[in-house]
């Protein structure tokens, strides 16, 4: 069956776009705490869903992000909080499924609202409708703004904000996203690198004496030509490493523990922007700023390079936290995890601790799955081979961004990325000297689309 697309009512009215959410699908897992609290792709937006829009439509009806509104449909209303989304369409509303149920269980009842009213069967997947402004906000929490100030109300225009979060800082001041077209690279194979003050591997000339790593130096690249900001990588997180559901309002005041987070930046026009899309996890700085100010040695490294956590040591200071420039350390302001719900012990990782209130935390390099290889080498008397390690976030990656192995092995597949010139760490200009690197995009663009769209035929 085909469905065609609906001639609008009236000069007012908008294209709505009915589309599945891109965590809870049409609803069936709307009961899964890991889905609620995993910030969409783009938007960043957790628990809820939202009308999306462009920042001209949102100018236009001279609306506000999180404000409530009311989208009518055929005589079908419902209301809804609004935000806009870099690459929108211009009079249009898209709205995801499968939230506002109330029956859903303990997680997913009462969450977001119900798109369903406004959806018929002689148009599930598009319509037209209109907008109306109501009183009040929603109170959305939206984590992109956590760690990195990346939105703003500014929405148009060649400003900062949401038309580029911070991409003309992120890409030409600290080198935070770099790439280059193919002719470009082409040009400059070493662009990644220009204005380095140091090559990378040149061991730092400090008064401490740098530690050699004998046998195992771990470390991780990531691709950045090949991130698409899916999540699967927090998700996956989630299940490997215990780390807790917090709920919404938690969120919202910037408590999320997840250990790993995909930062979003978009470049030029809001209309029609360039997406950036960056896995930011703990880097295990060589130079860990976060271990000089620890004044209980809870946060160490160990012999391996790898930066760690020891729970036990942990007082709650905070001072790690105020210390890592790349903000990926997470606190337990409250007994986030349940210890009584005896369902919930089978749920949970044996190999890895579960946290307490007044603990830090933040990724450890999966360091029980590299515990577990190392075993199963001893008893085979020889070395953790390349690939025996396999991190959750590379498991679950769908396009391979992530490499994960010893980057002591010159043979090893993450060795050869980190020799690549177009590898580069980031925020190298703080000398944290991170064991985790990235590799810059090059983009072999359509030469034809660059040039902007062609004029529609109807038109003129």
């Amino acid at each position: 069956m085909s469905y065609d697309a609906p001639a609008p009512s009236s000069k007012d009215a908008l294209e709505i776009i009915f589309r599945p959410d891109p965590n809870v699908y049409d609803g069936r897992w709307s009961n899964v705490g890991w889905l609620q609290e995993l910030p969409k792709p783009v938007t960043n937006l957790s628990w809820d869903n939202a009308a999306l829009v462009s920042g001209a439509t949102l100018t236009k009806l001279g609306l506000e992000e999180d404000n409530i509104i009311e989208i009518t449909v055929a005589g079908r209303k419902v209301n809804a909080p609004v935000i806009a989304v870099p690459g929108h369409p211009d009079n249009s509303v898209t709205v995801h499924l499968g939230y506002g149920r109330q029956a859903a269980g303990r997680v997913g009842s009462g969450q977001g609202f119900n798109a369903y009213l406004i959806r018929t069967s002689d148009a599930p997947f598009y319509t037209t409708g209109t907008l109306k402004k109501l009183e009040g906000t929603w109170g959305l929490a939206i984590t992109k703004s956590h760690f990195q100030d990346h939105r703003s109300k500014a929405v148009s225009g060649e400003g900062t904000g949401n038309n580029s979060l911070e991409a003309d800082e992120a890409i030409n001041e600290r080198g935070i996203i770099r790439y280059a077209t193919l002719e470009q690279y082409k040009a400059d194979p070493g662009f990644a690198n220009e204005g380095e003050t140091r090559p990378k591997t040149e061991m730092d000339t400090s008064m401490f004496p740098n530690w050699e790593y004998k046998d195992n130096a771990w470390g991780m690249s990531i691709d950045m030509n090949s991130c698409t900001g899916c999540n699967a990588c927090i998700v996956s997180c989630y299940a490997e490493n215990n780390i807790a559901v917090v709920g919404k309002q938690q969120v919202r005041i910037g408590r999320n523990m997840q250990w790993l987070r995909i930062d979003t930046y978009f470049e030029g026009d809001l209309s029609a922007p360039r997406a950036h899309f960056q896995p930011m996890a703990c880097q295990h700085c060589e130079n860990a700023p976060c271990e000089q100010v620890c004044p209980v040695g809870a946060t160490v490294h160990t012999p391996e390079g790898l930066n760690t956590m020891v729970y036990n040591r942990c007082v709650g200071t905070r001072y790690c936290s105020n210390n890592c420039p790349y903000k990926v350390r997470r606190f337990n302001f409250l007994l986030f995890s349940d210890y009584e719900t005896e369902s919930l012990k089978l749920s949970r990782n044996p190999d890895v601790s579960v946290r307490t209130r007044g603990v830090m935390e933040k990724c450890s390099y999966c360091v029980q799955r590299i515990t577990a290889a190392r075993i199963e080498a001893d008893k085979d008397n020889r070395a953790i081979m390349d690939g025996e390690v396999v991190t959750a976030c590379q498991q679950a990656c769908p396009a391979s961004a992530i490499t994960f192995g010893n980057i002591n092995d010159k043979g090893s597949r993450v060795a050869k990325l980190r020799s690549d010139e177009r590898s580069y760490q980031v925020l190298a200009d703080q000398n944290t000297r991170p064991r985790t690197t990235y590799v810059a995009a090059v983009l072999n663009m359509n030469e034809e689309l660059e040039q902007g769209p062609a004029e529609h035929p109807a038109k003129g």
